[in-house]
């Protein structure tokens, strides 16, 4: 049953041109602020855990917590956006980041701390809401560069927070991880609150409790037994035990949307080649992305008597994926253009061959730094493209009423990609190290092997993007017949 939708706008009317350039700064500085906190902390994970006397798998909460959270409420309150308006819900979210990162700049300890994190993760939900935020306000030439900077803007933001974590964590203390990102937030709810209009497209209707429920239960099992499975045994009964929870529970989700009357994500958007597909693409590239951000920096800071480390300290090492977010930078908004001359199709096949070679550079030999370098430009291209092409493929597959419930599933599945890479690459490098207890050679080696490997799936998944006329077909095919 398709969402009724309601659009107070007359024809033709947009966002006059200042002010849709404000409302594009105030979205970005608001993803700019949750990717950073996404990633600046893992780095520093050592140092809070040292400083709150707390274990390593106590501390590792820290960043289970903020996925958890993520995962959960990203869909739930995109859902809530397509509802209640979104500017309304944007407030809301940016206003509990502020909360969550004010409370863990203060934090006194590690409950404090994660209970912050669960705070923090809220914001996941600022990617759907500012994509329907942008396709609502923008005319259609520019939804596509817009969408491109605001998609790239999460893969920045995550290169940045694990570039800048070690010179704030060496030259100030762990505190300052929240202190700083505490500006952007606030800065960006304020441009909400004052500078941001209201959308007028709106899906009446009521939020779907009983799948919101079953998709928390379902979201947290599995995430959790993907985070602690390397801790607990993969092959531990807990660990098993939840697995088995996560999939049953994601199944009766699945049945339970296409039966009741408001669901809180429509599951016949996935009968659209362009969602299914470009879905497939987010997990994959999570898994990539957060992939490469445990292998490289964990092999510059070996030491060079190694014969394959690098000596590197955490500053020098996370300097080393500063081209990383500069070629995200470029490469965002060219995928915006590219999307908007060819559709999403050919700039996310581009980006997703390019991580697959970013991969198999260092996975054949990597003991030279311009390896590292090269492989790091080449990823940072490759996702910066995907990323944006990403976005642009999801809003243009389904009805504006439905942007937030579509990008809300996307960013879960890059969440979960992200979970599943750092969860697997540490796992290889834990199993793979010598007598002295140091990862071996070979682990990285395996673990840049396993990163081409699984991104070759996305390559495939690219592929099976329809083109600009047979993705709409499949749409309207699909019953969703309101396309722009």
């Amino acid at each position: 049953m398709s969402h009724a939708v309601q659009d107070t706008r007359p024809a033709g009317q947009h966002a006059a041109p200042g002010s849709s350039s404000l409302l594009v700064v105030y979205l970005s500085l608001g993803g700019l602020a949750f990717a950073v906190l996404q990633s600046l902390v893992a780095p520093a994970l050592a140092t809070i855990g040292r400083d709150l006397g707390a274990s390593t798998a106590s501390s590792s909460w820290i960043i289970t917590a903020y996925l958890l959270s993520a995962s959960v409420l990203t869909p739930i309150l995109g859902r809530l956006g397509d509802m209640v308006g979104k500017r309304k819900v944007l407030i809301g979210v940016l206003a509990t980041l502020a909360l969550g990162t004010l409370l863990a700049a203060l934090a006194p300890n590690l409950t404090v701390l994660i209970v912050a994190r669960a705070l923090q993760g809220a914001a996941g939900a600022i990617l759907p809401l500012s994509i329907g935020a942008v396709r609502d306000a923008l005319p259609r030439e520019r939804v596509g560069v817009v969408v491109g900077l605001l998609s790239a803007i999460f893969g920045i933001g995550a290169g940045i927070g694990i570039v800048a974590a070690g010179p704030i964590v060496e030259h100030l203390s762990w505190h300052w991880l929240f202190w700083l990102p505490l500006v952007l937030v606030v800065i960006a709810l304020l441009g909400a609150i004052f500078g941001m209009k209201e959308s007028p497209v709106r899906t009446p209707g009521r939020l779907d409790v009983l799948g919101a429920g079953i998709l928390s239960i379902g979201l947290v099992t599995l995430l959790l037994a993907i985070s602690k499975g390397q801790a607990w045994g993969w092959s531990n009964t807990k660990t098993v035990a939840l697995l088995a929870i996560g999939v049953v529970a994601l199944i009766v989700f699945v049945q339970v949307e296409l039966r009741v009357k408001e669901p809180l994500i429509d599951m016949r958007l996935m009968k659209i080649r362009g969602v299914w597909a470009t879905d497939m693409v987010a997990l994959v590239l999570g898994f990539a992305m957060f992939g490469t951000f445990v292998l490289i920096p964990t092999l510059l800071q070996l030491p060079a008597a190694t014969g394959y480390g690098f000596g590197k300290s955490v500053s020098q090492a996370g300097l080393f994926l500063l081209p990383t977010v500069v070629m995200m930078v470029l490469f965002g908004p060219l995928a915006g253009a590219l999307d908007r001359r060819f559709g999403p199709k050919v700039p996310m096949v581009i980006g997703t061959s390019l991580v697959v070679v970013a991969f198999v550079l260092p996975a054949l030999g990597h003991g030279a730094v311009w390896q590292i370098l090269l492989s790091g430009v080449l990823t940072g291209a490759g996702i910066g493209f995907a990323f944006a092409a990403m976005s642009n493929a999801i809003i243009e597959s389904v009805p504006a009423a439905q942007t937030g419930e579509a990008s809300g599933v996307n960013t879960i599945a890059r969440t979960i990609g992200s979970s599943i890479g750092t969860a697997v690459i540490a796992a290889i490098i834990s199993s793979n190290s010598t007598s002295r207890g140091l990862p071996a050679d070979r682990a990285f080696t395996m673990g840049f092997w396993a990163c081409a490997g699984v991104a070759v799936l996305a390559v495939l998944a690219a592929l099976a993007l329809p083109s600009a006329r047979r993705r709409h077909d499949e749409a309207v095919a699909a019953g969703v017949d309101d396309l722009p």
